[in-house]
């Protein structure tokens, strides 16, 4: 049994979610306008704006001679969460 790096995992379940969204993103481009198109399409986001001040989602840290912003912000709909359980699933059958 080998052990698989923490990195190696958060990739794999990272390229998962994207290739979900991603597929996700094509199943609303090609479905007509529709339930079935709307629930593939609804989506919720999670960002950085509740910490920021003006509600951008920025953080900026301004200092003298420097500037640093940091942003992130998180989109997640049905098939991003089945190409999460998909992705993880391959990391539980290949070992």
């Amino acid at each position: 049994m080998t052990k698989r790096s923490i990195g190696i995992v958060v990739l794999i379940l990272f390229f998962g979610t994207m290739l979900g969204t991603l597929l996700g993103e094509f199943l609303g481009w090609i479905l007509p306008d529709s339930v079935v198109r709307e629930f593939f399409l609804r989506s919720v986001d999670f960002s950085l704006a509740g910490l920021s001040s003006d509600g951008s989602g920025v953080i900026s840290l301004d200092f003298i001679m420097f500037s640093v912003q940091f942003g992130l912000q998180l989109t997640f709909n049905f098939t991003s969460i089945i190409g999460l359980a998909v992705s993880y699933y391959f990391l539980r059958y290949f070992r």
